[in-house]
């Protein structure tokens, strides 16, 4: 098995403690006055999605963990369940509406996304950084408010709702940055 050394410590890097995959997200250097360096890592637990903090003295080292990321392909939802697919092997994956979370509202058929297996099994999805959707329903905009940074709730297509600007009606394809939820830019056609 794989090991990282503190030399190695960064963010985004996967690791195994206690037999379970864990990422860091935040990796800190301090050198006291006298003494090893001490490394202290955040780290989510990519099944749980808990976060607990570890610290480490120069020279330790820390076992990789062994998970792989693949692109997959968005095919269908059946209820609770959604279906992905790698296009390599052409395996299909079943995840629950727990694991998808809140990803759900930017999923669309065919869309491709990033999934890591541990053990050959999925743990998580992620859609990519930026979707476009098409504006199913919203409020109309009233005359006059386009100087304000006044927003509304919008339903997109594939049934989420977002924060859009007032301007944005039925039929627009809106960007969103899935990592915020945030509107970004109405895209134009």
């Amino acid at each position: 098995m794989a090991t990282y050394n503190t030399s190695d410590f960064r963010k985004g890097l996967k690791v195994q403690l206690d037999g379970e995959p864990y990422l860091v997200i935040e990796s800190n250097f301090r050198k006291p006055g006298k003494g090893n360096a001490i490394y202290t890592l955040r780290l989510k637990n990519l099944i749980r999605g808990t976060v607990l903090e570890r610290n480490y003295r120069g020279g330790e080292s820390i076992e990789a963990a062994d998970v792989e990321e693949i692109e997959v392909q968005f095919l269908y939802r059946q209820g609770d369940t959604f279906v992905f697919m790698d296009n390599n092997t052409y395996d299909q994956y079943e995840l629950s509406a727990e694991q998808v979370d809140d990803a759900w509202k930017y999923l669309k058929d065919g869309m491709i996304c990033s999934m890591v297996l541990w053990n050959g099994n999925c743990i998580t999805m992620s859609p990519p950084n930026h979707v476009e959707l098409k504006v199913e329903y919203c409020e109309p905009g009233v005359k006059g408010d386009t100087a304000t940074n006044v927003t509304k709730p919008v339903k997109v297509e594939t049934g989420g709702e977002f924060q859009a600007p007032g301007f944005i009606n039925i039929g627009d394809v809106i960007k969103i940055d899935t990592r915020t939820g945030a509107y970004v830019e109405r895209v134009r056609s």
